[in-house]
């Protein structure tokens, strides 16, 4: 049988946020089975609960956004990235402000937290969403047009397309697929990083946005090239970065997906619109376990080579 995962100890570090620019302490701690992933707002008078689901998310401007009231926790994508990469299925988060920490613009840092705090198995069955219906939402028209669907499939793969039309980007590979049953999500995934355009930044900043933003912490470009002086980390880093980010988006779905996940220009709005699309239809998805022996080969890869 397929068990649910933890960690084994509690662990911390501290970072700034991506959009706030604000200094951010991050502590992981162990939960229970059947726990999920839970965001705690620690730095209010009263501690303020955020479950990372789906039908939680209020703000999808740049990142994924949990909301409760006035209460937010922004950027949860690259975390939540990380613990569906290495099959993490109950955390607590306490954050000291209202953004998760950027680190260096990836998941690495996360994967290497989680790693140093330790990965176990729990005595209770891990569950997932089996997708048995596609499911798709589109948005736009003609060149505009972008798109998201589900599949069925026997594990769990993802394709994305992106077209930025940026002299930067369209040399490098603008689509990539990636197939957990043969590919590494650590080696493969987790360090493609965040990307912006230096353009951009003032308005963004304007609105809020990206005033923590700079090169240790996401690719910056002009109009022509990179301006980060090492470069790219993979000759296909964008398109990396936007499947890392969708795993992230999934996987607030609540429990990690057995399908295929295929998407041309879509981003977090998207991708929020697609996993309530899928838990909307009832017919589309449902509950699994596994045995060991049974189980898709994307799940079963030992989480310390996931």
């Amino acid at each position: 049988m397929l068990l649910q995962r933890t960690i084994k100890q509690a662990i911390s570090t501290k970072g700034v946020g991506l959009h706030s620019g604000r200094r951010v302490d991050i502590t992981l701690r162990p939960a229970q089975p059947n726990t999920g992933i839970v965001f705690h707002r620690v730095d209010l008078p009263q501690v303020v609960d955020l479950p990372a689901r789906a039908d939680a998310v209020g703000d999808t401007r740049m990142a994924s956004v949990l909301q409760q009231g006035d209460v937010r926790v922004s950027t949860v994508e690259h975390l939540m990235s990380a613990l569906a990469g290495l099959g993490v299925d109950n955390l607590h988060v306490d954050l000291n402000a209202e953004e998760v920490p950027i680190m260096d613009g990836s998941a690495g840092t996360f994967v290497y937290l989680l790693r140093s705090a330790g990965l176990q198995e729990q005595a209770a069955p891990k569950r997932f969403l089996r997708v048995i219906q596609p499911v798709e939402v589109r948005e736009g028209e003609g060149d505009q047009q972008k798109w998201a669907r589900l599949e069925p499939y026997d594990g769990f793969a993802l394709s994305f397309s992106i077209d930025f039309r940026h002299p930067a980007i369209d040399s490098t590979a603008n689509v990539a697929e990636v197939d957990f049953a043969r590919d590494s999500y650590v080696k493969t995934i987790a360090r493609a990083r965040t990307f912006g355009f230096a353009s951009e930044v003032e308005a963004l900043r304007s609105m809020g946005l990206a005033r923590g933003g700079s090169l240790d912490n996401a690719i910056v470009m002009d109009e022509y090239r990179v301006l980060n002086a090492d470069g790219l980390r993979y000759a296909d880093e964008f398109v990396k970065h936007k499947i890392l980010d969708a795993i992230g988006d999934l996987y607030l779905a609540g429990k990690p997906l057995v399908a295929r996940y295929v998407a041309c220009k879509s981003g977090h709005a998207m991708n929020n619109q697609l996993v309530r699309a899928l838990l909307a239809r009832q017919d589309a998805w449902e509950l699994v376990t596994y045995e060991s022996p049974a189980a898709p080969a994307a799940f079963t890869r030992d989480w310390q080579l996931a």
